[in-house]
């Protein structure tokens, strides 16, 4: 088990203890305003939230940052749910959550890491991320109206 941290960043915590992240602002955020899970339910963001590795961005005890790993912790992992919420974007949050997270010692020993995004890619090439050397190779099961948004097609 990795142990949690606690750092401090200007008037933020970002934390990795999920004690402190609060599953019930992570699933209001993630239904309510992703355009990847809309509707999904609460009982699907508390296993993927137990069965993950989390940060969170804290402003006291108000959630308003998260993102999580599923990975194995030694070979590979999936950045997920990443988000800010719309009234503390443009602070560099997003980027210091990224820094923090690519700077763990069990992180840079991944050999991959993969992620989906349909406007962030700015954010994430500037952490090295690029779009897969050989797609052609890349294939995914997709179930994108699964909670119910038969809207859902971009996600």
């Amino acid at each position: 088990m990795m142990q949690a941290f606690n750092i401090e960043y200007e008037d933020y915590t970002i934390t990795s203890d999920k004690t402190r992240i609060p599953v019930a602002a992570v699933h209001k955020w993630l239904s309510e305003e992703s355009y990847w899970v809309k509707n999904i339910p609460y009982d699907t963001v508390q296993r993927s939230f137990d069965n993950s590795f989390t940060i969170g961005i804290l402003r006291g005890a108000e959630l308003v940052g998260y993102a999580r790993l599923v990975t194995d912790y030694a070979t590979l992992a999936l950045l997920a749910d990443v988000f800010i919420t719309k009234e503390h974007r443009g602070k560099g949050l997003s980027k210091k959550m990224m820094e923090v997270l690519l700077d763990l010692d069990w992180v840079k020993g991944l050999r991959s890491i993969m992620l989906g995004t349909r406007d962030a890619q700015g954010l994430y090439a500037q952490y090295g991320f690029i779009n897969p050397e050989h797609p052609e190779r890349i294939m995914q099961l997709r179930r994108p109206d699964i909670y119910g948004d038969t809207n859902n097609t971009s996600a």
